[in-house]
């Protein structure tokens, strides 16, 4: 027993890496974005398609894959997906056209897929009691998204932007090795397939007969927003500095990366605050302070002239450098959050279909990641106002917060007629 405990400790470890790596090249565009869009002189909507075109992908691959993974075995899945991306950036640097860098994103967002495969592999080791601990650890693999705000502008003003993508695939194929070796298929033993077989014979039907659930496309709304604003943000961001406050691509990196990064590692602690607070009270924390946030960040630059009686005032509206970072920074830590308390409560309601249910979600989030930074370019191409992309944010949040509302209240309404149901006061 202690050796199985000491390994899905050991593989919760090795997994959490491996997933970091594949999400620094999920969100690879969020850098090299900025050197194609000068390359190419891309609109901000085209650099907005740009930017999703491999989240589009990983919303397919979360669904796809989470199945797999729920039929077949999560570690091979895993370990064939982070090869295929690994192989395919070595082609990246030969991309010219705006068309070519659009095929090579949707190849890319297959890495976004490791997502759904993680949370099932990790959710069969552990009990209930440590689900939303073991997974929020797991997600705090969005650091990779930290890893390439740090890394790739160092590569970038060394080498070039073409040699960020063959750095990244030597790292993960060398991930994917120590993946395979390190990990092992069930708590039972290393190479058991009898589990497999089992599921194996399942019809695919009953797999996805949960998600007529309409619980389960509500809390894949939730999710659009907790981690598919995250992964608008952290791929907007960059621009957003430079435009806004006239920050150099390194700077601009790094001060996205107090956005990226606590996001991601509190998502660790917010899986453990979900499994001793309660899930639900978390998301709502989580939506207060974030809705408090968005409506200082979507206040656009403002000059104003008072009519004084004896002289015109003028006042100048502004979010300065310093307390925009630290709102965003806010807004990391409350999306970190909620990215934990929302796959705890999947498992709270769906313990047996955690691969199908979580790569649900997960792929609504990535289609969060992909609609998003689309809709921020077309605001901000039509409003010709950068924060914008903020305001739309605001907009999506209050729909989470207004449907959470009266979910909630339904759900209470139900519990109350079975009491009272089970207590014969409907009866005649």
């Amino acid at each position: 027993m202690t050796a199985i405990n000491n390994q899905k400790w050991y593989g919760l470890g090795v997994c959490t890496v491996a997933f970091a790596a594949n999400f620094a090249a999920w969100t690879l565009f969020a850098i090299l974005g900025l050197q194609i869009r000068s390359d190419l002189n891309l609109s901000d909507t085209a650099f907005g398609v740009l930017l999703a075109t491999p989240f589009f992908t990983g919303a397919l691959a979360c669904l796809v894959c989470g199945i797999l993974a729920e039929r077949f075995s999560a570690r091979i899945i895993f370990f064939i997906q982070t090869l295929i991306v690994a192989l395919s950036l070595f082609t990246l640097p030969y991309a010219e056209t705006f068309d070519q860098f659009l095929v090579f994103g949707l190849v890319l967002g297959i890495s976004g897929g490791t997502f759904a495969t993680g949370i099932s592999y990790v959710s069969g080791w552990f009990e209930g009691a440590l689900q939303g601990t073991a997974m929020g650890i797991f997600g705090a693999g969005n650091a990779g998204a930290a890893l390439t705000n740090l890394v790739a502008p160092v590569i970038i003003l060394k080498y070039g932007w073409q040699a960020v993508p063959n750095y990244y695939g030597v790292v993960l194929i060398v991930v994917a090795v120590l993946f395979w070796f390190f990990t092992r298929t069930t708590p039972e033993d290393g190479f058991s397939t009898a589990a497999k077989s089992e599921v194996v014979k399942q019809p695919l039907a009953k797999d996805l007969k949960v998600l007529r659930d309409l619980r389960v496309w509500r809390f894949g709304l939730y999710y659009y927003f907790v981690f598919g604003g995250f992964l608008a943000l952290t791929l907007w961001l960059p621009q957003y500095y430079v435009g806004e406050y006239g920050l150099d691509l390194k700077t601009a990196s790094f001060v996205t990366l107090l956005f990226t990064l606590p996001a991601a590692i509190i998502r660790a602690l917010g899986g453990w605050f979900a499994d001793n607070f309660g899930a639900r009270r978390m998301n709502w924390l989580v939506f207060w302070v974030c809705l408090v946030c968005m409506f200082f960040l979507s206040y656009p630059p403002t000059t104003m002239t008072i009519h004084g009686i004896e002289r015109d005032l003028f006042v100048d509206i502004r979010i300065s450098l310093w307390m925009f970072v630290l709102l965003t920074f806010v807004v990391g830590l409350a999306m970190g959050f909620g990215k934990a308390s929302v796959y705890r409560i999947i498992y709270d309601y769906y313990p047996d279909n955690v691969g199908v249910v979580g790569g649900a979600v997960a792929a609504i989030g990535a289609l969060g990641g992909f609609s998003l930074p689309i809709l921020f370019g077309v605001a901000a191409d039509l409003t010709d106002i950068r924060s914008s992309c903020f305001m739309l944010l605001y907009g999506v949040l209050a729909c989470c917060m207004v449907i959470m509302f009266y979910a909630i209240k339904l759900d209470e309404f139900k519990q109350r007629v079975s009491q009272a149901r089970a207590d014969d006061f409907l009866t005649l």
